[in-house]
């Protein structure tokens, strides 16, 4: 686990305010913020997430249906449309991209913790608010 895997789960379990988020994320070089991106769209799949998540992951997110990851989440697999998301370059876009997959994963893992690991499971992630 590195610490960028914490901040990123503390996020999705909203026990980090995502004004601290966008704060680390920004602190990032352009490459670390890519393949953030890339980390976060891998993880949102490993927490099976599905198209039914794309209209509350925007409004989680604050974005507005027209802005470019809002419209990419609601084309098509999403398992593509997350690897676009996370391929956008223009700054102003990432920053957005990073708001929606933070909350693309905060939902599908949500779901994932209280269907298959109600009873107890492995994932550090998942102990992340007993550590606190």
């Amino acid at each position: 686990m590195t610490e960028r895997d914490v901040i990123l789960n503390e996020l999705a379990q909203g026990l980090r305010p995502m004004s601290q988020g966008i704060e680390w994320f920004s602190s990032l070089a352009p490459e670390e913020q890519s393949q953030t991106l890339r980390f976060l769209a891998h993880h949102c799949i490993q927490a099976r997430a599905v198209a039914e998540d794309g209209p509350e992951s925007i409004s989680r997110a604050g974005l507005r249906p027209t802005h470019t990851p809002a419209v990419l989440i609601t084309r098509g697999p999403i398992d593509h449309q997350l690897g676009k998301i996370a391929s956008l370059t223009p700054i102003d876009e990432r920053y957005k991209a990073f708001r929606l997959l933070i909350a693309v994963l905060a939902i599908a893992d949500a779901r994932r913790s209280e269907h298959y690991c109600s009873g107890g499971c492995g994932h550090w992630w998942h102990k992340l608010s007993d550590a606190g």
